[in-house]
């Protein structure tokens, strides 16, 4: 083409391309977000609820005093470098984001516009927080059991609910979530939800002893807790337990044991009740069902004290399940963290157990001689006059639950 009608295409091209639409730039930063420290909930709200105690309480689930040394335990791993770019959000402010996630699950996008943040960042700050909770808090509120450990463990249940040789009480529950994509029915349980399992051993005292979080929700059997590291440690005999020891006025040597409901199975070191079709003439076994389950609601009402403080596990959790099974661990150390200075719980001799997560199926399964020869012997004390409680055979002739 000659020199004009080149000149001719190149201002065609030129019209063309200042006629597309133009890109919008992206914001480094939003105007609503720009405002965080003017209009921020954390800017505004949280200096006010620092001056109130019951108010702050009722917006974080814990107090004033409990936070600030959440804080200071936390405080280094939350801070953030400061960079040339913008000023980092603080660990407070961090702390703070996270604890009202855990404490009303709110949408992440709700505590966005609440704080003035990105959806990005708050995702960002709750994941990041959580692992942090986790990895600080659990050697201090959830150490490795010693021997001397488990010995406390045992004399707080003989002295609160006149259990011997019992060294925790054992429960599952599911953890409702979102369906998680390319899944398949891995997640889906038997109350036709998706979930993953939360297993937990607990002291007399309502704190874990243990956890063991992330089996998948179909899988609401003895499998969950065989293949969990703990349950594989009981079985290989690795938890450091004390010494078989005879019950009180007795001198035959029983294991130490702990005790769940009849989604376990009957082990050496696990009590479970009586099946009902070995109770109707047999008020002994009777007894010995309602002294188990007695001791065993303690991991109810746990799991019933944790969807209380941390109202996240009263709604579908809608995030992947590693970053649910962060959200857990860390609301297990929080749990623990807080209950080591609230005061002590009271409870009427035949605790109602209440809870809100859903319970596992039951399993059953063929137990040892072994194991059914321990259970035996646990009834007949129970039933003989050094370990009979005044109340029992009242209750179990009211026909409290679960005997």
């Amino acid at each position: 083409m000659d020199s004009s009608e080149e000149d001719a295409f190149i201002v065609a091209l030129l019209c063309a391309e200042a006629c597309k639409p133009q890109k919008r730039k992206k914001k480094w930063v939003h105007d609503i977000c720009r405002k965080r420290n003017v209009h921020g909930e954390y800017h505004t709200l949280f200096p006010e609820l620092a001056r109130d105690g019951t108010k702050f309480y009722q917006y974080f689930r814990m107090t004033l005093e409990k936070f600030q040394e959440l804080l200071s335990l936390l405080q280094s791993d939350l801070t953030k470098q400061h960079t040339s770019f913008r000023r980092p959000i603080g660990p407070e402010e961090r702390l703070a984001v996270c604890i009202r996630f855990l404490a009303t699950g709110d949408s992440m996008r709700s505590i966005a516009f609440n704080y003035r943040l990105g959806d990005t960042t708050v995702r960002e700050i709750i994941h990041e927080t959580c692992d942090v909770i986790w990895r600080r808090l659990s050697p201090q509120v959830l150490p490795v059991p010693t021997t001397e450990m488990w010995k406390s463990i045992e004399n707080m249940f003989f002295t609160r609910w006149n259990f011997p040789n019992c060294i925790g009480a054992l429960d599952g529950k599911h953890v409702t979530i979102e369906a998680p994509s390319n899944t398949g029915s891995l997640y889906f349980n038997y109350k036709k939800t998706f979930s993953v399992v939360l297993m937990a051993l607990v002291d007399a005292n309502y704190r874990f002893i243990a956890v063991d979080i992330g089996a998948y929700g179909k899988n609401s059997d003895g499998r969950i807790f065989g293949k969990s590291a703990f349950g594989e440690a009981l079985e290989n005999g690795t938890l450091c337990l004390p010494p078989d020891k005879p019950l009180p006025g007795n001198d035959v040597p029983l294991p130490h044991v702990i005790v769940g409901d009849e989604a376990f199975p009957l082990k050496r070191n696990i009590m479970r009740p009586y099946p009902s079709s070995q109770l109707a003439n047999d008020e002994s076994k009777k007894i010995f069902n309602y002294r188990l389950s007695r001791a065993r609601r303690i991991s109810e009402n746990v799991f019933g004290i944790l969807t209380q403080k941390f109202r996240i596990y009263q709604r579908r959790i809608k995030l992947s399940p590693e970053h649910v099974d962060s959200v857990i661990l860390a609301t297990c150390c929080l749990h623990n963290f807080l209950m080591n200075d609230d005061p002590p719980i009271r409870q009427s001799v035949h605790d109602s157990g209440a809870y809100t997560l859903n319970p596992m199926g039951n399993i059953g399964g063929n137990a040892t001689a072994e194991a059914i020869a321990v259970r035996d012997k646990f009834k007949d004390y129970f039933n003989s006059a050094a370990g009979s409680v005044d109340w029992q055979i009242e209750m179990v002739r009211r026909g409290i639950r679960n005997v």
